[in-house]
């Protein structure tokens, strides 16, 4: 199974995120800027965003680049995670909705959030995330 790991990241915190998870599930691993595959050739990933503004996906990078593979996702194993500075998760829920309404099969229920910089305790949520992304 191929897997891969595409985050976004402005302070480093969710970066730190998607190397927890890429670490644990085996996976590849890269910035949404670095990313020139093709979402076709992976069957499991997982994505990484901090909220911004009124709790939205990054507006500048890797939202178009969601938009543009979302009709992609269909019966993708797919994991979300992020870390945000306010508010209490709504752009996670919303993420979660989108994704599911895609046709993917989310993985790990309700994505791992951290509030600013994950802690040691949301370090392990996003590496056993991993984990089940690969199995």
């Amino acid at each position: 199974m191929k897997t891969a790991v595409i985050f976004w990241s402005g302070t480093g915190n969710t970066e730190a995120m998607a190397q927890a998870v890429a670490e644990s599930a085996g996976a590849e691993l890269f910035s949404v800027s670095d990313f020139s595959g093709n979402i076709e050739d992976y069957d499991a990933i997982a994505f990484g965003c901090p909220a911004m503004g009124a709790e939205v996906l990054e507006e500048n990078e890797f939202e178009p680049f969601f938009s543009d593979i979302e009709n992609k996702l269909n019966g993708k194993k797919i994991a979300l995670f992020g870390s945000y500075g306010w508010g209490d998760g709504e752009w996670m829920r919303s993420w979660e909705d989108r994704v599911k309404s895609d046709g993917a099969v989310l993985i790990g229920g309700e994505g791992v959030i951290a509030n600013e910089t994950p802690s040691e305790e949301e370090l392990a949520k996003c590496a056993e995330l991993g984990k089940m992304l690969a199995e």
